[in-house]
């Protein structure tokens, strides 16, 4: 198989010195991420999905949590202080990220917005989530993600 081409979020690891692993899907039929995690062969409680959401004040955050859990809402609005928070429409996603439905990377996107990442990544060495593009993923340590990124961590699943 030829050599992927890099996505955003595998230049911006590879200037940072953060070792990665890539992980290509495109040849199953996988929608969602347990899906994704199946045809991997990875673990579903270690396969992270990405997802963006906004408060009542207008602002968006981002939470990572295992693709075979649900974001607790409450938890999550508690975890950045705020009343209430409601998950953002799929066709505000690309305007406002710069990545589609499926392929939502919590590295580069066009503005860092505030981040938590479920406390149980911290269980596991390294954690998987999208690359930024439908049917990569990349697999780095929770470290390795905080270089890239800023983040806390919370209970945020249901």
């Amino acid at each position: 198989m030829k050599q992927p081409e890099k996505t955003n979020a595998m230049r911006i690891l590879d200037r940072l010195g953060v070792a990665y692993t890539v992980h290509f899907y495109a040849d199953t039929d996988a929608v969602g991420g347990v899906d994704v995690a199946n045809a991997l062969g990875e673990n579903p409680e270690q396969v992270f999905k990405t997802l963006v959401t906004r408060s009542g004040g207008n602002i968006n955050y981002v939470f990572m949590l295992p693709v075979n859990c649900e974001l607790d809402l409450k938890k999550a609005a508690k975890a950045v202080s705020e009343k209430s928070i409601e998950m953002i429409k799929s066709k505000e996603l690309l305007p406002l990220t710069g990545y589609v439905h499926g392929g939502c990377s919590p590295i580069g996107m066009k503005k860092q917005f505030r981040t938590v990442v479920d406390e149980t990544a911290q269980l596991f060495e390294t954690i998987m989530f999208s690359a930024g593009k439908i049917g990569f993923q990349l697999e780095t340590s929770p470290e390795g993600l905080s270089r890239a990124i800023p983040f806390d961590y919370a209970d945020i699943c249901v």
